[in-house]
């Protein structure tokens, strides 16, 4: 697996970032049971860039905590099968993975609702990483049952990695 970051604005975290990516990442990837190498980007940004990045793609004029942008379309959310029948537009030619799509996360929002939700800022990372990769693999809660199936596949994958509340 291959995670692509990249930092902006001065306000850090207080954990290691890449190392938690990658361990939820990996994590989501294997309770999905992708069977192939992936390639995510994830940016770090402020509440101001990733309100400006919801403006331009969702005409939403606000600051969100997660943006999600798959690269991929399934016939079935989760549904691997027939990737390889499209690998021009779903594999990276130099490094053969699946390109899954790209990941922004306000580090704003992180410690906002961290500290809102009564966990730490690394567990609400975290889930906001779970709940992006869920995008990634196609899944969506804009209907009810979806939902409830999203926050139990989030749930169960941090559970996964004992990344609790």
């Amino acid at each position: 697996m291959s995670l692509y970051m990249e930092e902006e604005g001065g306000l850090e975290l207080p954990f290691n970032t890449e190392d938690t990516a990658n361990l939820v990442i990996e994590a989501a990837l294997e309770y999905e049971g992708c069977p192939y190498e992936a390639e995510i980007n994830l940016l770090l940004t402020t509440d101001e860039d990733i309100r400006d990045m919801n403006q331009m793609f969702r005409q939403i004029d606000k600051a969100t905590d997660v943006l999600s942008f798959p690269m991929l379309e399934y016939e079935a959310p989760g549904d691997f099968s027939g990737m390889e029948e499209h690998s021009q537009d779903c594999f990276n030619p130099e490094s053969g993975e699946l390109m899954l799509g790209d990941i922004v996360i306000s580090k704003d929002k992180v410690l906002e609702q961290a500290e809102a939700y009564g966990h730490s800022p690394r567990r609400e990372y975290a889930f906001l990483i779970a709940h992006s990769m869920l995008h990634l693999f196609g899944y969506d809660h804009m209907e009810e049952e979806e939902r409830l199936l999203m926050e139990q596949k989030q749930r169960e994958i941090l559970e996964n990695i004992q990344i609790l509340r």
